[in-house]
């Protein structure tokens, strides 16, 4: 069993359908959902350690990317 297969098992005890999302029991598209863990820049990282591309990029993002140095150190610093 995969990382996001633990994961979604898990999920599925404490959120409906186990994942936030409108497509709440995740059926209709099969397969498990992509547990992302970090981002940086266009990239995320799921569970598994694989690496994809953000094509949505949506609040935020968009603009600077994900992990933006600048934007966390202003959040730290607060």
């Amino acid at each position: 069993m995969s990382r996001s297969e633990a994961l979604f098992e898990r999920a599925k005890k404490t959120i409906p359908g186990g994942v936030n999302s409108p497509v709440r029991a995740f059926k209709a598209v099969g397969g498990t959902p992509r547990f992302m863990e970090r981002a940086d820049g266009a990239y995320l990282f799921d569970a598994d350690g694989r690496r994809y591309i953000d094509y949505v990029l949506s609040w935020g993002p968009m603009i600077m990317g994900h992990n933006h140095p600048r934007v966390r150190d202003a959040v730290v610093e607060a």
